[in-house]
């Protein structure tokens, strides 16, 4: 949104400010973690449908290339699709959000990866949030949540994918 608007006055093009404007800034949820495993582990993991399937919901439909769509579906919960708008092989995947029941479309999942002490150090960014509400709370606790699945994944072989046996809700 931009504090200022045009309008045109008796022919004349005219800019006025709204000083009632308020911008809202994005608040971000940002994790780190290590994880015992190479960094080529965690990237498959993160970035091959059937791995995801072990650790982050039991359905996941799609193709981890730029600009495809990913599908994520939480069986009896909600169904989100990603898109893909960057990628780099076992350094990095941002996904954002183009169709969802929930009011998220635009917002954006991001996984970088390093190496750091023979670990691998995943940086997580949840970015789209204007507020520090509800649903920022529940998606910073649920992403936490996933991330210690994942490392749990990549480190014994048993994830807690929602919707799986180990699931614990």
């Amino acid at each position: 949104m931009c504090a200022y608007t045009l309008h045109f006055v008796k022919g004349f093009l005219c800019i006025l400010y709204n000083r009632n404007h308020k911008s809202t800034p994005m608040i971000p949820i940002k994790l780190l973690m290590h994880i015992s495993a190479a960094k080529e582990k965690v990237f498959k993991a993160l970035t091959e449908s059937n791995e995801l399937s072990k650790w982050y919901t039991t359905i996941v439909k799609g193709e981890f290339k730029l600009n495809e769509i990913i599908t994520f579906e939480f069986v009896n919960f909600a169904k989100f699709k990603f898109k893909v708008v960057a990628i780099t092989q076992n350094e990095f995947v941002h996904l954002e959000i183009v169709e969802s029941e929930f009011d998220n479309v635009g917002h954006i999942m991001k996984y970088d990866l390093d190496e750091n002490n023979g670990k691998t150090r995943v940086r997580y960014t949840y970015e789209g949030f204007g507020e520090m509400d509800d649903s920022y709370a529940n998606m910073n606790y649920s992403s936490a949540k996933y991330l210690e699945s994942l490392r749990q994944y990549c480190q014994t072989g048993k994830g807690e994918a929602f919707g799986s046996s180990s699931y614990r809700a």
